[in-house]
This record gives structure tokens, sequence and C-alpha cells, in this order.
């Protein structure tokens, strides 16, 4: 039994630190999971959102589906209920994208239109970076002799150039299955994504043939135009779909042999809930699931306690996400790199097309390996120690040094309270691999190398802030960082200084913020059709009717009675533009054609500060149908405040703005009120993360126990 987890005592949930506590608690209850590169997290709500109680421990990385089960079962013990009174359970996962980066997926083949199976070698033929000579692309995922020519061709507007081949479709499905032994078959035609009759005959074929062979078709993936990112994200989706497959059935299966008789949900990189049938369906749409729950609750955090725009920071044990958030809501994409082949280098990886929350994700993280390079110069990042074998502090045969043992070295975490003390560091293997790893090659101590490591962390994640910012026309300066993650807190502040950020944000329960973002979001799917059109030769007739056919497409998984919100966009452009832009259709519209005109016009204007006196293209319509979200949700106990001072002691800790090693406040996050107001420098701890406040950050207690921190100046 865990000090991060809580149980009930009358109207309240109480750490289980505290003695007597013997009621179970009943119905009603709603469980998030988040499974990250180091660390599985466990969120676990009531029937009025408000906060049960929280678990971490470390992820199986051999098999992701152990930490769940277990998890489930411990969190469920420590707050004295059984997995038959949870409702339901929404997870995230990364299985999709540490599939394409280890290549873990199924052997897996292609049938491809006739004189097209070179389109994975050739790709786009650009170069990211055009003065480096050991440039390195993301290799296929299905290789060359796997791709099956098949004699066919549609024209680009869905006319027949050459009829389908159906005995070739034969043929080459029993080639690849009995000779190959493939286990899931990507069919990926030219301008199927105009009409799909080729696709979905061959589809049937290989279907009729092997029942149990995992097949994709491009068309029903995403239907839009790029044959390349098209066909690319169709053989991502059949790569990963039976690896998919197998581990929602064992933890179906695990969980039922448990108890549980709720209703098990999986997050998708858009931040909507999929049943189990849409995510063996689209595997490829689960790659940004946990990032994209964070995203949620900082968005829904963020805007309640400070509004306007917002700034999300998430930094676990592999990587840190930032996302930008305007008006409540985050930014979306529908394109998304994946597997990077070159230090995470944009142009080196899978391009996909999948609806996503855009964020910028770099391999730095609490488990990144610290070294000098070459060129003595350090380093962090991208290789992480996951959560096998860890940082050397964690004592499970870590060697290389991390940026957790940075921060322990540091001061920032105390070797006995890590995880509420439930994990001891090892303070004395982290400072000898820092002294031998770093400190000698570089001729500086290990406090010194640490401090390199914390720095360098952090200015690396500042300026891919940055660059995704201004990419975006997003001005930071005036907004609020929202920080959450195992790491956030630690960094975010002096983040937020390099940026200009005014203002950090660190909610309750930071540490495991995407667990409670899976339990905020709404069940929902998007749907896609390519409708390239002149916006002045199409009718209004013609547009209400395709918006009807797409809103009804979207609301189908959702069951009878189940969607309450639709989004619609847009992609126009100027007639001669190659890349498009997207406009969102206003929910009351009489006029759609002209409604569309003027956003289009304003949207332009506001990203170009120009218009053109050309023709205005649709090139195609996006509509998503979600349910009612959760309306009340905290990721704050209602009261677990034991009486105690808030301040705990003081401790030596590494503040370059205060001199250097000083001793600062410690405090502890559980007995924080509204309206306390707490200066830099000073630590602020809770079981799941901990809070940094250089020197001349103030921060103040929030009503719904928010830490709201004003930034010093540089």
């Amino acid at each position: 039994m865990t000090s991060n987890s809580c149980a009930w005592r009358g109207r309240r949930w109480l750490p289980l630190m505290h003695d007597g506590l013997d009621v179970a608690p009943r119905g009603g209850l709603r469980l998030g999971i988040d499974i990250g590169g180091t660390f599985t997290d466990f969120a676990l709500v009531d029937s009025l959102g408000s906060r049960v109680g929280v678990h971490k421990q470390l992820t199986t990385p051999r098999d992701p589906s152990h930490a769940v089960l277990e998890g489930t079962l411990a969190i469920c013990q420590a707050v004295g209920c059984s997995l038959s009174e949870l409702v339901e359970i929404v997870h995230g996962t990364t299985l999709v994208t540490n599939a394409l980066i280890e290549r873990r997926g199924d052997r897996t083949g292609m049938l491809v239109t006739q004189g097209f199976r070179d389109l994975f070698d050739i790709g786009r033929e650009q170069r990211y970076d055009l003065f480096d000579l050991r440039l390195r692309y993301a290799e296929p995922i299905v290789e060359r002799g796997l791709r099956a020519d098949i004699p066919e061709r549609l024209k680009h507007d869905g006319s027949v150039l050459v009829p389908l081949d159906e005995e070739a479709v034969a043929a080459q499905t029993r080639r690849l299955v009995e000779e190959e032994r493939i286990e899931a078959l990507a069919i990926c035609f030219l301008h199927a994504h105009v009409d799909d009759r080729h696709e979905r005959r061959a589809r049937e074929i290989a279907g009729a043939l092997y029942p149990a062979l995992h097949i994709s078709h491009s068309a029903d993936v995403f239907p839009y135009p790029r044959e390349f990112e098209r066909w690319t994200t169709t053989c991502a989706n059949a790569y990963s779909q039976p690896l998919v497959d197998r581990y929602l059935s064992r933890l179906e299966t695990g969980l039922a042999e448990a108890g549980f008789r709720g209703r098990l949900w999986i997050m998708a990189s858009s931040g909507g809930l999929m049943n189990l049938d849409m995510a063996r369906r689209y595997p490829v749409k689960l790659l940004e699931s946990g990032p994209a729950a964070g995203v949620l609750v900082a968005a829904r955090i963020g805007t309640a306690v400070a509004g306007g725009d917002l700034l999300s920071f998430d930094l676990g044990g592999t990587t840190a996400k930032g996302a930008l958030i305007r008006k409540g809501r985050p930014f979306r994409a529908y394109a998304f790199e994946a597997a990077h082949a070159y230090e995470y280098r944009s142009g080196s990886g899978l391009p996909l097309q999948i609806p996503v929350l855009d964020m910028t994700e770099i391999g730095t993280g609490g488990g990144s390996l610290v070294a000098p390079d070459a060129l003595g110069r350090l380093r962090v990042g991208p290789r992480s120690a996951g959560a096998e074998p860890g940082p050397v502090s964690y004592g499970r045969g870590g060697k290389t040094a991390t940026l957790t043992d940075a921060n322990l070295l540091l001061g920032y975490l105390h070797p006995d309270s890590f995880l509420g003390g439930t994990m001891t560091l090892d303070l004395d293997a982290a400072g000898a691999a820092y002294r031998e790893q770093i400190g000698m090659p570089l001729g500086v101590d290990a406090l010194r190398a640490a401090w390199g490591a914390h720095d360098m962390a952090n200015e690396d994640i500042a300026r891919a802030f940055r660059m995704h910012a201004t990419e975006r026309g997003f001005d930071y300066r005036g907004c609020a960082m929202v920080a959450f993650g195992g790491g956030g807190p630690l960094h975010a502040a002096r983040i937020a200084r390099k940026l200009r950020v005014p203002r950090v944000i660190f909610p309750r329960g930071a540490g495991v913020m995407s667990a409670f973002g899976m339990l905020s979001g709404a069940q929902s799917f998007e749907t896609v059709r390519a409708f390239r059109r002149r916006l002045d030769a199409v009718e209004e007739g013609e547009l209400q009717a395709l918006l009807a056919d797409l809103d009804a497409e979207a609301a189908a998984p959702l069951g009878s009675g189940g969607a309450t919100h639709w989004h619609r966009r847009f992609d126009m452009r100027y007639r001669g533009q190659h890349y498009d832009i997207e406009v969102e259709l206003p929910e009351a519209c009489e006029d759609v054609r002209e409604a569309l005109r003027m956003r289009f016009i304003e949207r332009y204007r506001e990203i170009f500060h120009t218009s053109l006196d050309e023709p205005i293209e649709i090139v195609g319509c996006k509509v998503e149908a979600s349910a009612a979200a959760p309306r009340s949700f905290s990721t704050s106990p209602e009261d677990d405040n034991d009486g105690g001072e808030a301040m705990t002691g003081h401790r030596q800790a590494y503040f370059p703005a205060a001199g250097g090693l000083v001793d600062c406040s410690v405090l502890a996050r559980s007995r924080l009120r509204p309206g306390l107001v707490v200066d830099g420098p000073a630590l602020v701890e809770e079981p799941e993360s901990t809070i940094l406040l250089d020197a001349g950050d103030r921060a103040t207690v929030h009503g719904d126990m928010s830490l709201v921190a004003e930034i010093g100046t540089p």
C-alpha cells in the first residue's frame, strides 16, 4: 500500500498514510491510465469528477498490459474498492509509437498500383538539411520484396483507366501469406481517395481467402490526396493492427478475470475516446494518445485558472512535449511524423496523415542519457534509460548518467521521498556516474556537470517550443504555461524564464496529469472526405448534402444518442496553390458557401496579411462528432490537509540565481491552502512530482489548489 494512494473517510478522500481508513467507496468510479516510457500512471475519480486516488508504477516495456493490470489492482486495493465498482476505464498507450520506432510490428505486405511500388523509396525527394552529408530517413514499413504490383488504375476523377485484375489480387495475396508469411496487408491504390471501388474489391478477395488476415485499405484509413503520406499511414495501420489486437485482447481478458464489468475506452491522438472496435480498426490513430490527454486537461485547468492563451508543457521519463492552446482549444493538425531516423529531426521520420493535437516533441525526459559528444559538448537525450534499466539512481542496473540523476545531485529531488517515499534513490551512485562519465572528461566537478545537464535540457526544450510557436504565429510572451508530468514542474519555471513566459500554472497531481486527462475527454470520432471543387462552382445543396453525409458517418461509431457536438472543417486554398489552410464552419450557418468564402479570406489574411484575386477551391472536408465531456473535474482531493505546517524544512539545493548551493525552503504540497504565497528559491513536494521555484519567482495557491507562479525577470 503506497502513501500516494487515497482512501475514503466519511466525505473526504485522504492519503493512506493516515490510520483507521476502512470504509470502501461505492459506485461511479472512473479510472484513467497513461503508459509512459518510464512510469505508468493511474488516476481514479468518482461520478462527480472528484479525485479519489492516484498511483504510479514502473512500466513493463516487454508487455505494457502487465503494468496496467497490476497498477489497476493496486490502486483499487489501496482505496478499498473492487474492479466491479469501476464503471469506466480510459486508457492511453504508446504501444503503436514504440512499435514504429522499434519496428516491433508484424510482418506486413502491400498490394499497390502497378508501377508505384517504389514510391516509398523515392519519397518526397526532399532533404531536411541541405548541408548534412549524413542524412538518414526512416526505413519504409513494408520492405520492397513484400510490395506486390497489381494491374489497376483510376484517373484523378475516379473513372477507371485500367480495370482491377482480380486474379492478380488473389495470386499475390496467396504468395504474400503462404510464401512470405505476412500477418497484415495494406491495400494502397492510386486515387482511391476519390473512388475506393478497387480497394474495397481487393479487400473482399483477400479477406475471403484469409479471414484471419489483418487488412487495411487507404481510402478507409485516411481518404485524402497525397499518395505517399496516405500509403505510409495505411501501412503503419496494418503493421500495428495484429500487435494492438493481441494487446487489447490480453487487457480485456485480464480485466474481466479480475472482475471489471464496465466500459473500456482508448484515447486517440486527436483527444477523443475510441471504443475497442475502432481502436482495433484504426490503431495508427493511437500514436499520441497519452500526450493528447495531458493537453486536454492542461487546456481545461489553465483556462479556468488564467484564461486566454496557454502553453502546455509535459516532461515525462522519455520525452518533453509542448502544445499551444488558444481560447481554451488546443491547436490541431492532420500531419504527424513518427519514428524519426535522425535525432528527432523533422523530415527524417515516417509522415502520417492522422488527426492529432498539434504538439512538438523532443527526446528530453527524466530518463534521458547524458554524455559529452565527440566535440566535448554536453548532450541530453534523445536516447533514454526508460523503465528498464532506468536511471543510475534507481538501482535497477542503469549505468549511464541521466537527467533524473542530475536533479537528484542538485538537491531538487530527495533520495528518501521520491514517489512519496515508496522508492529510494541512490545519491552516491548518481554522483559517481556524473563524476566519472561527465565531470572528469570535461574537467568539472559532479555538481557542475549535473547543472550543465539540467540547464542544457531546459535550453533544448525552450528552443523546440520557441520554434514550434513561431512557425504557428503564436506569441507565448503574454500567455501562461501549464506544467505537468513527472519532471515538468522541476523544469517549467526556468524554461518559462528563457521563453519570457510570465506565468506558470502547476496543477495539483501534475505528475499523473495525463492519466487525469484520460477522464476529461469525450467519446468522439472524426471522418474526412476529399472534395476538390471550386467554391463558386459548387451548389449550396451539394455542400449541405456532403455535411449531412459526413455528420452521420462520424456519429455512427458513437451509437444512438451519443453525438451532441459537431465540428466541421474545410481545407481550402486559392486556385493554383499547392497547400491549403483549414477553415472551421460556424455551428449555426444557413449559407455554407458564403460562410466558407468569408472565413477563408479572414483566415488567409490572419496568416499571410493579404488576400488574392483568385478563385477559391475546396480540397476536402472533415467532420468530428463528439459526446458531452464530463462537466465537473478536479485533480485535487477535497481535503487531504492534516493541519500541519506547509513548510517541512530546508535543504541544500543548487540555485545559481541565488548564489549556488543554498538552503532553500521545502514545502508539502498537501498542506498548502488557497491564498498562501510561496517565494523562491523553494521546492514544493508531492508524491508524484516536485515543483521548483527559482530566486525571484513568487507563487500563490489558487482556489482549485493549483500553484500559480509569477516568473521573475532574468
